[in-house]
């Protein structure tokens, strides 16, 4: 579908909405304005008097037959990505594909993508609907959950694009997509990839384990050129999940002092933070002031408030200066909107509280939240978690792209790990280093299954991490996990999911372009359903 103006568009102010046609789009009250030019068409709104919520544009045309649709997530997905046939009440955050076919049949001739979407780092939280007669988008410019103030400013939304790929698989297609939203990503400059603690101590650590779990991935990867990273995840703070982050518990009484032993045993040490969180049930420990906090969650920092972007980057910069070289911050799209991307539809948040600036639309926001980090880290690596990654893109080096794996269930690794690597797939490198998480290594999950996650991760040239107890690892633990730290570190390696389009745990793939198929199950198939005794 090439681009054009929308047939009809839609401005919902405070209290009323305006319908447009495509040749007037003004009114008193408010105004949608349109720039066409290279193939892409950039939303801008005024609304002098008003407060702005959301603008709605629909293209009409007939639907292709035989296509499934496939979107992306909110923030982290679920293990709930995947192609479907058209259904039309299906919001799809951010882009949508719309193809024929299948991956499995190596014969492109005829196939069609077609692709729809909004640059990254837009000033509205998009989505996509598509129907028997056309294509909508929706772009959320409210301000938490209330009118965006505008005044004299004119908001440009976000800048559209679609685009046509005949002639090749689906993935493809979607990867030249991503590449096309996010023309300028921010990757690391060196590979990415190493331990982290948390799916085997879970919060319950201390310094001289994490010196043992140095010690043990620093021998495993001893002779790679890329030195790995040890990342502390959380536990090291005074309260755990929580703010301050001024110094270590009682068990990390020297987190300056931890992270040159880490340096000085031969890996680059990382830890975890939730910067905009402040106590629990009305206790604070930071108390800034009353207005530095969301009024609907008392315990969150309002990041649009001056006061709490100095307080993250005072944070972030802290970490740096100890010494850490990666930063891994969590939680801010649930502290800040009050929902995991799986319980969010179509509305990111509940209407009725706004932030500090009204002025301002939450994408923006969240944006500036991002930005802020971004330049406090200096030259430290970033890995998002719980955080949007269509506004992250081409901010932070690597993203956190699914929800939790485990250490203790292997069906929850298989549906969040399994579904999130094969569907954003596309997004690494065009977007960030798209992290699956961690092989969780604790001696719960069966090695024979456990080694099929390492191998899969090891294989798709994405971020690789491991949590292992080291006293577990016996002999073939070891040389598999020396073997996949090896290959992670230089990542060469092109994976390419075949059967996305019939199965959402794909099993097939191209690796470096030899056709491999995982098994994902146990003799029982998927131990999703479990009776009581």
């Amino acid at each position: 579908m090439l681009m054009r103006l929308p047939d009809r568009t839609s401005l919902y102010l405070d209290g009323q909405v305006l319908d447009f046609s495509s040749d007037v789009t003004c009114a008193p009250e408010g105004e949608v304005r349109f720039d066409l030019s290279g193939g892409a068409l950039t939303v801008r709104v005024r609304a002098p008097e008003n407060g702005v919520r959301w603008v709605r544009l629909r293209w009409d045309r007939p639907m292709r037959t035989g296509v499934k649709v496939l979107g992306d997530a909110w923030e982290r997905s679920y293990g709930e990505l995947g192609w479907e046939t058209v259904r039309a009440g299906r919001c799809m955050p951010w882009y949508m594909a719309v193809s024929d076919g299948s991956d499995l049949d190596p014969d492109v001739s005829g196939r069609l993508t077609e692709c729809f979407g909004v640059a990254v780092r837009p000033a509205a939280m998009c989505m996509w609907q598509y129907d028997e007669n056309g294509v909508t988008l929706w772009m959320d410019i409210r301000n938490g959950g209330c009118g965006t103030l505008l005044g004299e400013r004119e908001l440009t939304c976000g800048t559209v694009l679609f685009a046509d790929y005949p002639g090749m698989s689906a993935y493809e297609a979607v990867k030249r997509f991503c590449a096309l939203m996010s023309p300028e990503p921010y990757n690391a400059d060196h590979v990415v990839y190493g331990s982290n603690n948390w799916y085997y101590a879970y919060g319950k650590s201390s310094q001289e384990e994490i010196l043992s779990d140095t010690r043990f991935v620093a021998d495993l990867c001893r002779d790679n050129d890329n030195p790995p990273y040890m990342v502390i995840d959380d536990g090291w703070q005074p309260h755990p999940v929580n703010a301050p982050w001024t110094q270590g518990n009682e068990r990390f009484p020297d987190m300056a002092g931890l992270a040159a032993d880490m340096r000085a045993m031969g890996v680059r040490p990382g830890v975890w933070v939730r910067p905009i969180i402040d106590g629990e049930n009305g206790v604070r420990y930071v108390n800034l002031p009353d207005e530095c906090y969301l009024a609907y969650r008392p315990n969150t920092l309002d990041p649009s408030h001056p006061a709490v972007k100095a307080y993250v980057a005072e944070t972030i910069r802290r970490l740096t200066e100890w010494g850490y070289q990666l930063i891994k911050h969590d939680y801010s799209t649930y502290d800040l909107f009050g929902r995991w991307g799986i319980q969010i539809k179509d509305k990111i948040c509940d209407d009725g509280w706004h932030f500090y600036d009204r002025t301002r639309t939450s994408a923006e926001i969240v944006v500036d939240l991002y930005r802020t980090i971004r330049e406090a880290a200096g030259s430290a690596v970033i890995i998002g978690c719980n955080v949007i990654g269509h506004l992250c893109a081409g901010l932070h080096q690597l993203n956190r792209i699914g929800d939790d794996t485990s250490g203790y269930d292997w069906q929850r690794t298989v549906t969040n790990g399994v579904n999130t690597v094969a569907f954003r797939l596309c997004q690494h490198g065009q977007f960030f280093g798209a992290d699956g998480d961690c092989v969780g290594i604790m001696g719960r999950i069966d090695w024979s299954l456990n080694r099929r996650w390492l191998k899969f991760l090891s294989e798709s040239g994405t971020p690789l991490f491991v949590s292992c107890k080291p006293d577990i690892a016996d002999g073939q633990i070891r040389s598999d996990l020396r073997e996949a730290f090896r290959r992670a570190s230089a990542a060469h390696d092109e994976m390419i999911p075949l059967d996305w389009m019939e199965c959402a745990t794909p099993r097939v793939y191209l690796v470096n372009g030899e056709r491999v198929t995982y098994d994902w199950y146990t003799g029982n198939g998927a131990e999703t359903f479990r009776p009581g005794v």
